[in-house]
Formats: structure tokens, sequence, C-alpha cells
């Protein structure tokens, strides 16, 4: 039996830079489960799991484009320290959540700052980065 479209499917995985820095693993708790092609996990991930067969094993290369997309230099943001709440003090490397109008909150991370300015990045953390999965499917739940 081998994966296809709409099939809930049970994984473990480790996922890599391409200098073999973790980023990802299930293999230390349950497999991973998600239904293919919902959506749910990244376009090169699904894609590498349609096919496979219970007790496969693949090894993939995901390019930026079917990861988290290519790094857009404007998802910066350049704001003034007055801007910021007074209970957040910045440093180099925080993780903020940036709320628009809307209801829209967008995570961002501190990549530079000064005595006046801080600069924010919204772009995924693993944008721009080619992925390296080793993917094993353990089973798929009969439809």
């Amino acid at each position: 039996m081998s994966a296809g479209i709409g099939d809930r499917v049970h994984v473990h995985y480790t996922g890599t830079l391409e200098d073999g820095t973790e980023f990802d693993s299930s293999r230390n708790g349950e497999p991973f489960s998600f239904v293919l092609g919902s959506g749910q996990v990244i376009a090169g991930f699904d894609h590498a799991v349609q096919g496979m067969e219970i007790g496969t094993t693949k090894h993939v290369v995901v390019s930026p484009e079917e990861g988290y997309g290519v790094y857009n230099d404007q998802y910066i943001l350049h704001v003034s320290r007055s801007d910021i709440p007074p209970n957040i003090n910045p440093e180099i490397g925080m993780e903020l959540m940036l709320h628009q109008g809307n209801d829209i909150t967008i995570p961002v991370r501190v990549t530079e700052m000064d005595e006046e300015h801080v600069v924010l990045d919204a772009n995924h953390p693993l944008a721009g980065k080619s992925l390296v999965f080793d993917i094993e499917l353990i089973s798929i739940d009969p439809r």
C-alpha cells in the first residue's frame, strides 16, 4: 500500500540543514501524523511522502521554494525603539509578536539594534534554506 493524497500518514523524520544541523525530529517521540495534500506540511515534505510504502525510508532535499520560501528583504522592518512597548527589553535573537490591525499577529525576530532603532525580521527562520529530511513511513490509516 502506498501513500496517496487524502491519506492520513504517520512518519518518523529528522530534518537538518545542509551543514548537518538538526532543526527538528520526531525520532524521540510519537510518529508525526498528517493528511497528504491538505497543506498541513511544507510542499516538499508532502511531495516526498506521496507514493512511499509502509516501512520504506527516503532521503530528500527540499528547496526553499518547496520549503519555507525564499528569504525576502521586504520582510525586514526597521522600527524606532519608542514604538516598542516599554515592558519589552529587546535583545538580539529575541522572538516577538507584531500585532497588525484586524487581529493579525506576525512572529518576528530581533536581528539588530542600536540606541534608537530595532531591526525585526518577519521571514520564517528557515526561509531561504534547503532542508534535508530523512523520512520513514510508519503507517497509513485506512480510508
